[in-house]
């Protein structure tokens, strides 16, 4: 479903942000993407879905090319980015039916969608509301529902459960397992780790832009936590500096 080859990405003064990325994520993988602040994650997820340009490497999505075909790649993703940037001067419906409308999803399907997720959420009677008003987390139940409308093939989500309240970010864990028991892919970031080894059932570390362990979770952990193998790694690599 997502297919990353070699993919590196270099700022000013030749530093690079991302060197020889490599992971595959198939349908039915939720997909953890694991590192510090500043070790790549973001800039990697922003060239997965589009945002960000990038020349050295290849990234496919549903076996077409980011940059070749990004229009193909667009109408089967769904990007949740860690600030749900919307457009406030709309209501919250409002926002949803623009999304809708980009994807063509018809008036019966997409009032289906919002009214199932937005009740989930406990948000319907607040979708009336302009989203200027709306705290972080609020912002951010739209922006997941507005990504679940098309129903995609590949949903990526930078730090998805920063801002949710406990009940919100439950129930956002059972809709990514539902959306991988019914094919899709899941690829996130994250630091809270505990949450990455229950629910992922394979994960990548990365750290200064290179990848430094992939794997299923139990090749990666191999009979320890997750935080065990990645703060091990990380004061190993600290003792070495």
């Amino acid at each position: 479903m997502l297919e990353i080859r070699n993919y590196s990405k270099t700022y000013g003064e030749g530093k690079k942000a991302a060197d020889n990325v490599s992971l595959t994520v198939e349908s039915g993988d939720i997909y953890g993407f694991i590192g510090h602040n500043g070790a790549g994650k973001s800039t990697t997820i922003r060239a997965v879905v589009g945002v960000l340009d990038f020349t050295e490497g290849e990234i496919f999505i549903d076996g077409h090319s980011v940059k070749d075909e990004p229009v193909e790649c667009k109408r089967v993703t769904a990007y949740i980015p860690d600030n749900p940037d919307l457009y406030e001067n709309l209501t919250g419906m409002q926002y949803l039916n623009f999304v809708a409308d980009v994807f063509g999803i018809g008036a019966a399907e997409r009032e289906e969608i919002i009214r199932k997720y937005a009740d989930m959420f406990e948000i319907t009677d607040s979708l009336g509301d302009m989203i200027s008003s709306y705290s972080h987390g609020m912002k951010q139940k739209v922006a997941i529902i507005s990504a679940l409308i098309h129903d995609p093939k590949l949903m990526v989500l930078d730090e998805p459960f920063v801002g949710l309240d406990p009940k919100a970010a439950f129930i956002l864990k059972e809709i990514m397992r539902e959306m991988c028991r019914n094919g899709s892919a899941i690829f996130f970031s994250t630091h809270v780790l505990d949450v990455a080894e229950k629910l992922c059932n394979k994960v990548a570390i990365i750290r200064k832009g290179s990848i430094i362990a992939t794997g299923t979770m139990e090749e990666i952990t191999e009979g320890h936590s997750l935080e065990e193998v990645f703060l091990g790694d990380a004061f190993r690599e600290a003792d070495h500096e």
